[in-house]
C-alpha cells in the first residue's frame, strides 16, 4: 500500500502546490511510482503537471458521479495525475447530505493504493470538507508555511484542525514535517518565523512533534524557494524548459524516503 502524504495549509500562497508537483517529479525520477491526487478546484496542480484541467472532471466525478477511480487517472512523464477541475469547488455543497462525506477520497484513494509507493494529495486554501477528506484519507500531513508573521495565526489553527482529525476521525493521521518555504535568510523577520516555528510555542502539544520533524529551509539569499524549489516569476508547468530541476527538493525528498 501506498503511503498517502497530504499538502496541507488553509493560508493561500504558500507553497502547496509547487511542493505537491515538484516532490511528485522528483520522486518519480528516483524510481518510485506516485500519484498526485490534486484535490483544489482551482486544478493548479493539474496544469503544473502538463494536464489540461479542462478535458476532464477528473476526482470531481469520482466522489460525485460514482466513476471509478483507475478511469481518471492521467499519466505524465512526471508521474500519474488523479486532476481536479472547477466542478469540485460545489462538491461541499454537493455532498452536504451525505453518509460519511468525510471518507469519500479516503474510499476512492484506496483503490488506487496499491499500484503507488507515493500519493500526494494537494489541498484547497481553506478549512473546510475538502481539506477535511484530505486529512481523513492520509496517513501524514506535509504542512508549508511561508516564512512571514501571519502564517504562524494560521499555522496554529491548522494544528487544532489536525488535533480533531486524529481524535474523531483518523487516529493514525502523522505530522509529517513542517516546510519552511519563500524563505529569504537576509531578513530578520524570515528568521524569527524560523526560530517560532522550531520552538512550536503556538502549536501546544504538538510543539515538540514540529520541532523533532522539522525539514529545514534552504537558505536562498537572492531568489524566494517555495517548497524548496526555486520559483520563476510566472506560474510553471513542469513542461516548460524554465521550470527548476526536481533535484533542488533533494532535502524533502530523503526526508521522505527516510520516513
Amino acid at each position: 500500500m501506498g503511503k498517502i502524504i497530504t499538502i496541507v495549509n488553509q493560508k493561500g500562497g504558500v507553497g502547496k502546490t509547487t511542493t505537491c508537483v515538484s516532490l511528485t517529479a522528483a520522486l518519480g525520477e528516483k524510481g518510485k511510482k506516485v500519484l498526485l491526487c490534486d484535490f483544489d478546484p482551482q486544478a493548479n496542480a493539474t496544469s503544473g503537471m502538463g494536464v489540461d484541467k479542462t478535458l476532464s472532471q477528473g476526482i470531481y466525478d469520482v466522489l460525485l458521479n460514482g466513476v471509478e477511480p483507475q478511469k481518471r487517472v492521467v499519466s505524465t512523464r512526471y508521474g500519474d495525475v488523479l486532476p481536479s477541475s472547477k466542478g469540485l469547488a460545489g462538491a461541499g455543497v454537493e455532498l452536504v447530505g451525505v453518509q460519511d462525506r468525510e471518507h469519500l477520497l479516503r474510499r476512492a484513494l484506496e483503490q488506487l493504493s496499491p499500484s503507488y509507493d507515493y500519493i500526494f494529495v494537494d489541498c484547497p486554501p481553506s478549512l473546510e470538507l475538502l481539506t477535511l477528506n484530505g486529512l481523513c484519507a492520509a496517513d501524514s500531513a506535509l504542512v508549508p508555511v511561508q516564512s512571514e508573521y501571519f502564517a504562524l495565526e494560521g499555522l496554529s489553527d491548522l494544528m487544532y484542525t489536525i488535533r480533531a482529525v486524529r481524535r474523531a476521525l483518523n487516529p493514525q493521521l502523522e505530522l509529517e514535517g513542517v516546510l519552511l518555504t519563500m524563505f529569504d535568510s537576509r531578513t530578520n523577520l524570515a528568521l524569527q518565523v524560523s526560530e517560532e516555528v522550531k520552538r512550536g510555542s503556538y502549536a501546544g502539544e504538538l510543539s515538540a512533534q514540529i520541532a523533532e520533524e522539522l525539514f529545514d529551509e534552504l537558505d536562498a539569499p537572492v531568489e524566494r524557494v517555495c517548497g524548496l524549489n526555486i520559483v520563476p516569476p510566472f506560474s510553471p508547468t513542469l513542461e516548460d524548459e524554465n521550470f527548476p530541476h526536481p533535484d533542488t527538493i533533494v532535502k524533502a525528498v530523503k526526508r521522505v524516503l527516510n520516513k
